[in-house]
C-alpha cells in the first residue's frame, strides 16, 4: 500500500504539523497525493512541500474522504470529532493528541518499544506524549534486560511543548529584560491558568493542569502512559514535569531501578545497541546531551549513566530529545512505516 499512499495531515500550519512536511520532503516518499487540513482561519494559505504549492484547506469530513493516511495534531477536540468518522471510512488516522492515547481499544505506540500494537489498530493508532516518548525508548532496552521495578523521572521541558506563543513570549521577556522594561506574562503555565509566571530565567515546576493528589496532567500522562506501552499496568512511575527557559528539544533526569542489577557498564552497552537511541556520556570530556544540540534529531540521546551508589540495582540517566521530532511528528511517521504505509 506504501506506494502512491494519499496522505493528509490535519494541522498543518502548527508546529508538529510543519515537521511532518519537513520529515516527509527529507524522506521523499513516494506519494500518490498530499492534502494539508489546518482550521477555517488559515484555509487559503499556502506551504511549500516537496517542490511543489499546496493550498491549505478547512479540516472537514467530507474534504479528507479518500485519503489512506491522516496525522493528526490539531488538538483532542478535532481528534475526537472526526478521527472516528474517517477511520469508519477506511483511513488510518496517526493521532498527536492526548484523545485516545487511553482508551483500551485503541493502541499507543512508540515504535521501538511496542511496534507490533500498531497491528491492533481499529482505524486509529494513537502517539504518546512527547515526555513519554523520551523516557520509553532509553527505559525499554534495561526493562527487557533487567526488568524494571520503578521509575523517578524529573523533566526539564522545553517551552516549545507549550506552543508558539509560549516560544514568542520567552523571546520577548529576554528582549524586555536588556531592554531593562517589564513584561507581563499570559501563557505559562497554560493560556487559561489563573496565574501566569516569566519563564525567562525562572523554572516552572508546572506543565498543564494540576489533577488528583498534587500531580499534574502531563505527570500522569507519563505514569499511565508508560505502563500502558510496556504492557505494565501496576509498573511504579513517579514524575515532576518542569518547564524550563529552552526553545526545543526536551531533557529528562531518570532514575530506574532494576529487578536485576545492572552496572553502568552494561547500560550503556545495551543502549548502543538499542534502536532509536544515541549514547553520549565520556564525563572526562565533558560529553553528555543537551537540548541546544539535539534539537533537530531523530535519536533520544543517553549520558550521565551511572549507579545510584544510594541504592543497589538503581541506576541514575540524563535524557534528552527534540519533543517536536522525536516527541511527535517523527514517532507518528514512524508508526506509518511499521504498518507498511510509508516505506
Amino acid at each position: 500500500m506504501a506506494q502512491g499512499v494519499k496522505v493528509g495531515v490535519v494541522g498543518a500550519t502548527g508546529a508538529v504539523g510543519q515537521e511532518f512536511l519537513k520529515i516527509l520532503e527529507e524522506r521523499r516518499w513516494k506519494l500518490g497525493d498530499l492534502r494539508l487540513f489546518a482550521s477555517e482561519r488559515s484555509a487559503g494559505k499556502t506551504v511549500r512541500v516537496l517542490g511543489e504549492t499546496f493550498s491549505i484547506e478547512a479540516a472537514t469530513p467530507s474534504r479528507m474522504e479518500g485519503l489512506d493516511l491522516l496525522f493528526f495534531s490539531a488538538g483532542a477536540s478535532v481528534s475526537r470529532e472526526l478521527a472516528p468518522q474517517l477511520a469508519r471510512k477506511g483511513a488510518v488516522v496517526i493521532d498527536n493528541s492526548s484523545a485516545f492515547r487511553m482508551d483500551p481499544d485503541v493502541p499507543l505506540v512508540v515504535p521501538e518499544v511496542n511496534g507490533q500494537d500498531a497491528f491492533r489498530h481499529r482505524g486509529i493508532v494513537a502517539n504518546p506524549n512527547c515526555s513519554t516518548i523520551i523516557m520509553a525508548v532509553p527505559l525499554w532496552p534495561l526493562h527487557r534486560a533487567a526488568g524494571i521495578r520503578r521509575v523517578v523521572v524529573s523533566t526539564y521541558q522545553a517551552v516549545s511543548g507549550a506552543g508558539a506563543r509560549a516560544m514568542a513570549e520567552l523571546e520577548e521577556e529576554l528582549r524586555a529584560h536588556v531592554r531593562g522594561e517589564t513584561y507581563e506574562p499570559a501563557v505559562l503555565p497554560y493560556a487559561s491558568a489563573e496565574r501566569h509566571y516569566p519563564i525567562a530565567f525562572n523554572v516552572i515546576p508546572q506543565v498543564d493542569r494540576f489533577e488528583e493528589a498534587g500531580y499534574t496532567k502531563e505527570e500522569w500522562k507519563m505514569v499511565r502512559e508508560t505502563r500502558k506501552i510496556f504492557h505494565e499496568p501496576e509498573l511504579a512511575v513517579t514524575a515532576t514535569t518542569v518547564r524550563v527557559p529552552v526553545l526545543r528539544s526536551h531533557s529528562e533526569s531518570i532514575n530506574v531501578e532494576l529487578a536485576r542489577p545492572l552496572s553502568a557498564e552494561e547500560a550503556r552497552a545495551l543502549l548502543r545497541e538499542a534502536p532509536g537511541v544515541e549514547v553520549v556520556d565520556d564525563p572526562e570530556r565533558q560529553r553528555y546531551p543537551m537540548p541546544l544540540e539535539w534539537s533537530g534529531k531523530d535519536a533520544v540521546a543517553v549520558g550521565r549513566i551511572r549507579e545510584d551508589l544510594s541504592r543497589p540495582g538503581a541506576l541514575n540517566l540524563w535524557a534528552v530529545g527534540d519533543q517536536i521530532r522525536k516527541g511527535a511528528a517523527l514517532n507518528a511517521v514512524q508508526i506509518a512505516q511499521v504498518l507498511g504505509l510509508l516505506a
